[in-house]
């Protein structure tokens, strides 16, 4: 697989464009405006604050704390009784007024508030390392026997407080780097929560993933071969970003200089974002699905369209075809939570587990957690995918809203 990230501005968004052997893979947008209009205010999923109590709700076994003032988060009572207090306001587990150490888990997303975390953890590129200690974990894309073999070494070198879950990447290294790398993590993050005790409420102690981070989540360095801009603060900003993260990829950085001919019009990169806002993609059978998110789920409707209609045979070769482009779909809208897909009907068993198998398959390629649970007694698919960033719609609409 050969990976290419292009960046430019669609939309009044600065966004990043990761292609996956020639076709679009992932779109992730940034509002540049509200950041640099009010940097302390812009909210970002992995952000940690010094937050407080500011309501208790205990029917729904909820507190909503303030990261700073007016800004309201979400966060289980039962999560919030166990974080790092930095001041407390009462005997009980959790009081209004206590502060405490808390990571901003998912972004606000329409009309719910940001949601919060109290178990603080650092992503590194070969490594997660949290706050609160649990069993070691591995990636699952590393083969199986290095997999084996890394949790074992976790569990016999096991001495640290933090919970530590290993990246795919670590597998690039020998055993003493990733040991070397296990420690700096863990220094920073111990760092981190001795400095809380001495800073004042509303403190910011760590940014989470600004727009250079989250848009390079999930690009591959091994297999990157150019990164494109035509902004020139942009390519300086990405150059700093390169320089420390990943200085090995710097050769494939580079600066786009066509003012005749933009890199939005070289790419097509407007037609790009319009297809990822589109309700309708045709697939090259005459079917098209039909993708329509609502406030509490995504429904992706199959329809065979000028699909001629024939045996069940037919039927699963249309749905396998289906399949694959939702799979696609899904990540490049950046859809999550509830999904449903409703396919063409199959009769036989063995087909619905062909295209229950086939989903799984495609969707275990998804950086982002998805899961496909079943097919229901009304034929339709369940998926689950995990949310961390607004989904590309609204991430985009967004600014059109507040324009208006």
């Amino acid at each position: 697989m050969k990976q290419k990230v292009l960046v430019t501005n669609v939309m009044d968004r600065l966004c990043f464009f990761l292609e996956e052997d020639g076709k679009t893979a992932e779109i992730f947008c940034t509002d540049e405006t509200a950041q640099n209009e009010h940097p302390e205010k812009t909210v970002h999923a992995g952000d940690i604050y010094i937050g407080k109590v500011k309501k208790r709700i205990p029917n729904i076994h909820a507190v909503f704390i303030e990261i700073f003032p007016g800004t309201e988060c979400y966060c289980s009572e039962e999560e919030a009784a166990d974080g790092c207090f930095t001041s407390k306001a009462g005997k009980k587990p959790v009081c209004v007024g206590d502060e405490l150490v808390v990571q901003v888990k998912k972004e606000a997303s329409k009309a719910k508030k940001p949601s919060l975390t109290t178990d603080i953890s650092l992503t590194g590129r070969y490594a997660v390392v949290s706050r609160k200690k649990q069993m070691p974990g591995v990636s699952s894309r590393i083969p199986k026997k290095e997999r084996e073999a890394l949790k074992a070494w976790l569990q016999e070198t096991d001495s640290s407080p933090f919970g530590v879950i290993l990246r795919t990447e670590a597998a690039q290294l020998t055993l003493e780097e990733l040991h070397q790398e296990l420690q700096k993590q863990e220094k920073e993050l111990a760092d981190l929560l001795e400095k809380a005790r001495t800073r004042t409420c509303f403190t910011r102690l760590k940014a989470g993933a600004a727009g250079e981070e989250a848009g390079f989540a999930h690009v591959r360095w091994d297999t990157l071969e150019e990164v494109v801009t035509d902004l020139p603060d942009v390519y300086e900003r990405l150059r700093s970003y390169l320089e420390q993260t990943e200085p090995k990829v710097l050769d494939s950085l580079r600066l786009y200089t066509d003012p005749q001919f933009p890199l939005v019009k070289l790419y097509s990169l407007e037609r790009e974002m319009e297809r990822a806002l589109s309700q309708r993609v045709w697939l090259k059978s005459g079917g098209s699905l039909i993708i329509q998110p609502t406030e509490a789920l995504t429904v992706i409707d199959v329809n065979t369209g000028r699909a001629v209609s024939g045996k069940n045979e037919r039927y699963l070769k249309q749905n396998l075809e289906a399949a694959k482009e939702a799979a696609r779909q899904i990540r490049l809208r950046n859809l999550s939570g509830i999904i449903l897909i409703d396919f063409i009907n199959l009769s036989e068993t063995e087909d619905r587990e062909i295209l229950i198998r086939t989903m799984r398959e495609l969707t275990a390629a998804d950086p982002v957690k998805t899961e496909v649970i079943d097919i229901t007694r009304l034929e339709l698919m369940e998926i689950t995918r995990k949310k961390v960033h607004p989904p590309l719609y609204e991430a985009v609409r967004k600014k059109a809203h507040t324009d208006e």
